[in-house]
């Protein structure tokens, strides 16, 4: 009986992980990091950030597509 119940949860935890990447958008990328340079800066340079990685940053859309955002609808801290 405990057997079926860590299977069972295990089946869960899976699922549930799946939906996440699923709505995450994850998937639909083949890549997770758009260049070398992009995968350098995230494991190294972003202690150090500089001009220069910030334009990298901006032409090759390392952070994914911007959305306008409507500054009125931003809850107060």
């Amino acid at each position: 009986m405990k057997k079926i119940g860590v299977l069972l949860l295990i089946g869960l935890f899976l699922a549930g992980c799946g939906a996440a990447a699923k709505e995450s958008g994850y998937w639909e990328h083949d890549t997770m990091y758009k260049s070398w340079g992009h995968l350098g800066y995230s494991w190294f340079g972003y202690k150090n950030p500089t001009v220069e990685t910030g334009k990298k940053s901006a032409e090759q859309r390392w952070w994914g597509i911007p959305e306008e955002v409507d500054v009125s609808k931003l809850k107060s801290e």
